[in-house]
């Protein structure tokens, strides 16, 4: 599985970004879907994670009623809209994947197999 992020910018807070993540080589539709951030100096750290079928999600508390997490299977995709954002959302956002059970949520970073380039997003105040 290839993954492709992209969307990422630069934005003023309180804007939004829709980030994408495109696979290729293989579908999606049976594989857990994460977006991960890291920046300077710090570890990376999950964002927010969604199962296989969709239903459930995973936010970290920081972006809880800021981001939404989707996935569309039938274009391989899976997107992280970004809403009123700060300063502390500067990173370099990852999407990883990792073959689960339907509703499973991953949340872990060594849980996932694949990973995209990343993609910059940087918030000025």
């Amino acid at each position: 599985v290839q993954l492709q992020a992209s969307g990422g910018g630069l934005v003023q807070a309180g804007g939004s970004l829709r980030l994408s993540c495109a696979a290729s080589g293989r579908t999606l539709s049976t594989y857990g879907m994460g977006w991960f951030r890291q920046a300077p100096g710090n570890e990376r750290e999950v964002v927010a994670a969604i199962s296989w079928s969709g239903i459930n999600t995973y936010y970290t508390d920081s972006v809880k009623g800021r981001f939404t997490i989707s996935r569309d299977n039938a274009k391989n995709t899976v997107y992280l809209q970004m809403n009123s954002l700060k300063p502390d959302d500067t990173a370099v956002y990852y999407c990883a994947a990792t073959p689960t059970t339907p509703n499973r949520v991953p949340t872990m970073s060594h849980e996932y197999d694949y990973w995209g380039q990343g993609t910059q997003v940087t918030v000025s105040s």
